[in-house]
């Protein structure tokens, strides 16, 4: 399935990032500096949003071949000046040495990795000493009657949506892994099917 998700990511999410995805995610990003990864970087919606030249590495991790393929066609499109690195790593298992980033940034990937724990205690690992982690996610309702529906459907949504998960406490999972969360927003996302309007947005230092 993972290419039929690949094909139809940005025209499944063109809805969304019209109406405040793309505003979301430049407002969370483009003040970055230093040395960044981003997990399951996808088709590259994140990229126009980078500083555009700077001194650090910004290495995209993308495991899944198919979303790799959109991914280094975006980077060429879009990619500036700056040095990009594509690598194939999974937020479970990074290759990559302690202390090797200023920054990480996950965007709307921790719904769908296997193992979230694994993943943030990666993700701390590879930061340096005070490094953020900047978060754009989907997360449970804190509404009764829309988590329930959430958890009706998860059954079906996950194997045709890349085992994404509808009801994950992201922020949570986030402070249980060790990072202090400096700020963080709440909010329903415009034009997004009901199930995944609920998310979080912000950063937390390691």
């Amino acid at each position: 399935m993972s290419w039929f998700m690949a094909s139809i990511y940005d025209w499944f999410m063109r809805d969304l990032e019209e109406a405040c995805g793309r505003a979301w995610r430049a407002e969370l990003l483009s003040s970055l500096s230093g040395d960044t990864l981003e997990i399951g970087a996808g088709t590259g919606r994140n990229l126009e949003h980078y500083p555009r030249s700077g001194s650090g590495r910004l290495v995209l991790a993308e495991p899944d071949r198919h979303m790799q393929k959109k991914l280094e066609g975006r980077v060429a499109e879009v990619g500036g000046e700056r040095k990009i690195e594509i690598v194939p790593w999974e937020a479970e298992h990074l290759d990559a040495p302690d202390a090797t980033f200023d920054a990480v940034v996950s965007t709307l990937v921790l719904c769908s990795v296997g193992d979230v724990a694994k993943s943030l205690s990666e993700v701390r690992r590879v930061l340096r000493p005070e490094g953020k982690l900047l978060f754009f996610e989907h997360v449970a309702a804190d509404d009764p009657a829309r988590l329930a529906w959430q958890r009706r459907l998860q059954p079906l949504w996950r194997p045709i949506a890349g085992n994404c998960h509808l009801c994950r406490d992201t922020a949570h999972a986030i402070e249980d892994a060790g990072f202090r969360i400096e700020h963080i927003v709440r909010e329903s996302a415009r034009k997004a099917l009901p199930i995944v309007r609920p998310t979080i947005r912000g950063y937390a230092l390691r």
